[in-house]
């Protein structure tokens, strides 16, 4: 299943994006005058195929998972927050939800690996649990091969599981899942783990060289193959890391714009974009986060942010804003009036 999602992923048309922007050019407005909105549509053109795309139906995949390494006092919030916040999300009162339904977004809640289990009958809660958390990954690996490879296939399923998707965004909750991230990014881009590492929930100063003692053990320890990202993701991941590299592939596949959140997301991206190169095109940067690894992050892969509110939180909360100003440039694009159909004055020669 892996390996057929990776092969369905193409490049993105080109040709179509040149034709998207000779419209651009001849809408009634002087050229490039709408900037990045302009640029936006066309790659989402590039992306799904269409002159005229319509994001009619925006999801955003909002995976939740715990990780071993919490024991190692790396999180200023212990590991129950991870399933509170589901049950918060669950019942719509977190900020992702706020922001999902201010931009006409669903928000899919997936449990890939909650420590605990969820006591709901909720019917938006979807249900890939990979196991109990991963193990400390200071310790040794956080998973094994098979269940990193299943995570991912986990998000695979569910982006199928839902049907038509025009647009999707990106999305996590875990305690002590920026200690994993920073230490994926480290790995992909050949930084330091002091360079990549960040206070996530607000931990003090003693807290965060902790935090980065214990991912140069963990890289130490595993020794994570950079040029395997499903070893990097096994030994130094989590199972909602997992879960966003297979809604990343899968986006990739299906030709649907994939808008990733922030550094959780983006340490997920680097992986998908390990596995297939091409996914890279596919993608659109929300946001660029305060954690200091993200930026390195999206350096990496050539990714420019489309916001930068000092947002850290998380769930998808940038990816909903983001996917709200794509969907603004692909309106410009279907619904802003040409030089000849509104008899307009074009620019003097």
């Amino acid at each position: 299943m892996l390996r057929e999602t990776i092969e369905k992923i193409k490049q993105i048309d080109t040709g179509l994006m040149e034709e998207a922007q000779r419209r651009l050019d001849n809408l009634t407005k002087p050229q490039g005058s709408l900037g990045r909105l302009e640029e936006l549509a066309k790659q989402v053109v590039g992306i799904t195929g269409k002159i005229e795309p319509n994001l009619e139906r925006k999801v955003i995949f909002t995976m939740a998972g715990d990780h071993g390494v919490v024991e190692e006092g790396v999180s200023a919030y212990p590991k129950e927050v991870t399933p509170q916040m589901v049950y918060n999300f669950l019942s719509g009162g977190a900020g992702i939800n706020v922001l999902a339904k201010h931009v006409g977004a669903e928000v899919v809640v997936v449990d890939m690996g909650v420590a605990e289990e969820l006591k709901t009958q909720n019917s938006k809660l979807k249900t890939k649990k990979i196991g109990y958390g991963t193990k400390n990954m200071a310790k040794g690996p956080a998973m094994t091969r098979d269940e990193a490879i299943r995570a991912i296939k986990a998000g695979i399923e569910v982006f199928e599981e839902e049907g038509k998707i025009d647009i999707v965004g990106t999305g996590d909750m875990g305690i002590a899942n920026t200690t994993p991230s920073s230490a994926i990014v480290a790995v992909f881009t050949g930084e330091s783990p002091e360079r990549v590492t960040g206070k996530g929930t607000g931990i003090d100063d003693v807290s965060w060289r902790n935090k980065v003692e214990v991912i140069e053990r963990a890289l130490e320890v595993n020794k994570p193959d950079p040029s395997d990202p499903i070893d990097v993701l096994s030994k130094i991941g989590g199972f909602e890391i997992g879960g966003l590299v297979g809604i990343i592939l899968a986006g990739a596949a299906y030709k649907i714009p994939v808008v990733i959140d922030g550094f959780i997301s983006g340490a997920a991206a680097l992986i998908a974009v390990g596995l297939e190169p091409k996914v890279k095109d596919y993608l659109f940067a929300s946001h660029c986060s305060v954690e200091i690894g993200h930026r390195i992050a999206l350096n990496k892969m050539g990714l420019r942010p489309i916001l930068d509110l000092n947002l850290r939180l998380g769930e998808g909360t940038g990816a909903a804003l983001g996917i709200n100003l794509i969907d603004a440039g692909c309106k410009i694009l279907t619904q802003m009036a040409t030089f000849g159909s509104a008899g307009v004055s074009e620019k003097v020669r």
